[in-house]
């Protein structure tokens, strides 16, 4: 069995990368710095110059390979804890004013977060139905934020989800991941 899936495995890797003209470790890293780090293709192209690598190959290579990547490092990624704490706050991106929407584990790591320009229930909708393919329900149902004048997380997870959140309302604190 074991055996069988290692061949599996590197089947899989060889036909990932069959019939590209750069070797596997060239187009890996050139993925992963421009994910990594904050560098434009340009800069790739540049520091790759003596593989003669253009910046329009490095796209490429991360529009087909990102997808890819993050499944692989999804399924290998440890499980998140039952307690899920959901937070929404406001925060400015590149310049814009956008609404993130996070969900932390009770040992304070991130379990899944979403940008959003709208604070709105079809926003939520689309951020708990990301966390819930990737990592599967919690244990537990998740807090909820303060109550504002609009509907709380609380009545909105009870309304649209079908959880009950019991009534436990409390703002996750910036600084400590429990609540």
């Amino acid at each position: 069995g074991h055996l069988l899936h290692d061949a599996c495995s590197f089947f899989r890797e060889f036909v990932m990368f069959k019939g590209r003209h750069f070797d596997r470790s060239v187009i890996l890293l050139c993925v992963r710095r421009y994910l990594a780090y904050n560098l434009s293709l340009r800069d790739l192209e540049e520091m790759m110059a003596g593989r003669h690598v253009d910046h329009s190959t490095v796209h490429r290579w991360v529009v087909h390979f990102s997808p890819l990547l993050l499944e692989r490092f999804n399924r290998r990624k440890r499980p998140v804890t039952g307690k899920w704490h959901v937070d929404e706050t406001y925060v400015r991106v590149r310049g814009r004013w956008m609404y993130l929407y996070r969900a932390v584990d009770s040992v304070g790591d991130t379990v899944e977060f979403f940008f959003s320009e709208n604070r709105d229930l079809p926003a939520a909708k689309r951020f708990l139905r990301k966390a819930l393919q990737r990592h599967g329900r919690p244990g537990w149902h998740p807090m909820a934020s303060v109550p504002t004048r609009r509907r709380s997380g609380a009545s909105l997870l009870r309304a649209e989800a079908g959880w009950d959140a019991g009534g436990a309302a409390r703002q996750m604190s910036s600084n400590s991941a429990s609540a």
